[in-house]
């Protein structure tokens, strides 16, 4: 990895943390060349401090320190992406990230759509809410519904209508995801279950 830490005159270059798991962007700080081969040799992430002029490891008073999981370059080797697995919160401030944000997995739509389903549970509006509706008849009702939809996108599996499969398989995610709000889970549980059995 050929670095150009002489682009800029105080030989820094940008370094962007990036949570190796939930890909959420966690702090910027700057590594000289020393900072670079410490954060290697360690394996703690290490920068040059411009406040108190001289190495600094992330974590070394707090314990919250970042441990190094892979560092990439980017295109002009001016600037580094490092990989990390935080131990506690990042910002010196006591939060996650340095932009006061939650390091929490995220996946995509399908995190907004949890949100939308447990704010529709919450206000219990069964008038206008299909998702409070259903809930306000009980978990045996959802699951039962649940059953009802994999048994469709079952039967377009072996249809040729891909449009309809997608229909249903789309009813099948949205019902199923509120079965596992129904039994107290989210997906995150689902992932972390599936990462167990990860060989």
């Amino acid at each position: 990895m050929k670095i150009d830490f002489n682009k800029n005159k105080d030989g820094l270059v940008p370094a962007i943390i990036q949570d190796a798991t939930t890909k959420n962007v966690l702090m910027l700080g700057y590594m000289n060349k020393e900072a670079f081969d410490k954060t290697q040799e360690t394996k703690l992430v290490t920068f040059f401090s411009r406040t108190k002029n001289r190495l600094w490891t992330k974590g070394e008073e707090s314990g919250n320190v970042l441990n190094l999981v892979d560092l990439k370059l980017d295109c002009d080797n001016d600037s580094l992406l490092i990989l990390v697995n935080p131990n506690g919160p990042t910002c010196h401030k006591g939060s996650d990230t340095c932009w006061n944000e939650e390091n929490n997995q995220k996946y995509g739509f399908f995190s907004t759509l949890e949100d939308t389903i447990s704010e529709r549970i919450a206000n219990k509006d069964t008038d206008k809410s299909y998702v409070a509706s259903l809930f306000a008849k009980g978990i045996n009702k959802v699951a039962q519904k649940v059953g009802e939809e994999a048994v469709e996108v079952v039967i377009e599996a072996m249809d040729n209508n891909d449009a309809l499969f997608l229909y249903e398989s789309a009813d099948l995610m949205f019902h199923y995801l509120m079965l596992l709000q129904a039994k107290g889970f989210t997906l995150k549980d689902i992932e972390a279950e599936l990462k167990t059995r990860q060989k």
